[in-house]
């Protein structure tokens, strides 16, 4: 099994595309007015924004996206005027994480972890048969 993909709510389908194409993902589908696809730069993953009328309420949802070069990328970012509301920092699980909204207040992750994030120390071990 694999990721294919994760669909977000927004108010302002528009806008939404414009800031996914600004953090780097490449639009591949819209749809009328009502749906947009988008492929990550790095592997094969999509990501898609859905129109809707109202937002849910609640904490949300939390999008993690591995950037390689994380401390450079948020630079580049925040030079084309994408706010963060926490800089790259290290994390007490091994990873180096910057967070930042979306325009829809979804929380996106920004993140490097290298072999830590599939493998961290703490990994359970696999038995053997």
């Amino acid at each position: 099994m694999n990721l294919n993909q994760i669909t977000i709510p927004s108010v302002n389908l528009e806008k939404a595309i414009h800031f996914y194409e600004t953090l780097g993902l490449k639009l591949i589908v819209q749809s009328n007015t009502h749906y947009a696809r988008f492929v990550c730069p790095d592997g094969t993953s999509t990501f898609s924004i859905q129109l809707v009328d109202e937002l849910p309420s609640g904490n949300g949802i939390h999008i993690y996206f591995e950037c390689d070069h994380l401390d450079v990328y948020v630079k580049e970012l925040q030079a084309k005027g994408i706010e963060f509301i926490e800089e790259p920092k290290d994390k007490p699980w091994l990873w180096r994480e910057a967070h930042l909204y979306d325009l829809d207040r979804n929380h996106l992750i920004l993140y490097y972890a290298g072999e830590n994030r599939l493998n961290p120390p703490w990994r359970l071990k696999e038995e053997l048969n």
